[in-house]
């Protein structure tokens, strides 16, 4: 898979406050927008996983912890299709 570098700046302020590293702040960065894109379900969970630089499973946690169920089911039909399809 090709990969495209994306970057912005940030004050060094913010750093300080938040006592991050440029390393820390960009793993946070990408673990939160990989949350986002992942909870308004515009990447997979597999990509988001890659995005956020961890494992599927402790992706899944981590979505766990801050509010983000993995299961998105309109109705109980679709549940039990997806059930089906497993």
């Amino acid at each position: 898979m090709s990969t495209v570098a994306v970057g912005f700046n940030v004050p060094q302020e913010i750093l300080l406050d938040l006592k991050f590293t440029e390393k820390a702040f960009t793993n946070y960065a990408r673990q939160y927008l990989a949350l986002d894109l992942y909870a308004n379900k515009h990447v997979s969970l597999g990509y988001c996983a890659q995005l956020a630089d961890m494992y599927k499973e402790d992706f899944i946690k981590f979505l766990g912890d801050n509010g983000v169920s993995i299961f998105g089911f309109e109705d109980e039909n679709e549940f039990y299709e997806e059930l089906r399809n497993a």
